[in-house]
């Protein structure tokens, strides 16, 4: 006795990536499915794990860069950065601390210290960060998340 083929099975709301990668979203948690089968799933709000999983899918040849981009609305920089760094940096790049975005590594220790005495002396945000050689927008940040201080 034979074993009968069986075609895939995706479920109704799967909106299809490429021929093989179809995904949804359910009660917060996006699946991946690959010829039926679910491969892969991350809270809908996880960047990173996103980012893993489409560079990954694109690495094994599942779907191409242009797919990603349609599937998701992303940009054609964001699919190429993303497959680079799995590329370059491996698996672990995704998750390690460091590529947690939202800290500037300039603005800490004696120069923090430095910047909230100007901020303090009621200096401008662009001639602190022009003195220090730091973006203004970092600036900015850093004092919209409590970071520093500004007199207003």
């Amino acid at each position: 006795m034979g074993m009968q083929l069986q075609l895939p099975l995706f479920p109704r709301e799967t909106k299809m990536v490429s021929s093989y990668v179809g995904v949804y979203e359910h009660d917060g948690l996006v699946q991946y499915i690959l010829n039926g089968l679910p491969v892969y799933s991350h809270g809908k709000d996880d960047i990173q794990m996103f980012r893993f999983i489409i560079s990954t899918l694109i690495k094994n040849k599942l779907c191409k860069n242009v797919e990603i981009e349609k599937a998701f609305s992303v940009s054609t920089d964001f699919v190429q950065r993303s497959v680079k760094m799995l590329l370059e940096e491996g698996e672990s790049a995704f998750f390690s601390p460091e590529n947690r975005h939202g800290h500037s590594h300039k603005i800490n220790g004696a120069v923090k210290e430095r910047i909230q005495k100007e901020l303090d002396q009621n200096k401008s945000v662009n001639s602190i960060a022009k003195k220090y050689n730091l973006s203004e927008g970092a600036l900015r940040y850093a004092i919209k998340q409590g970071h520093l201080k500004k007199n207003f």
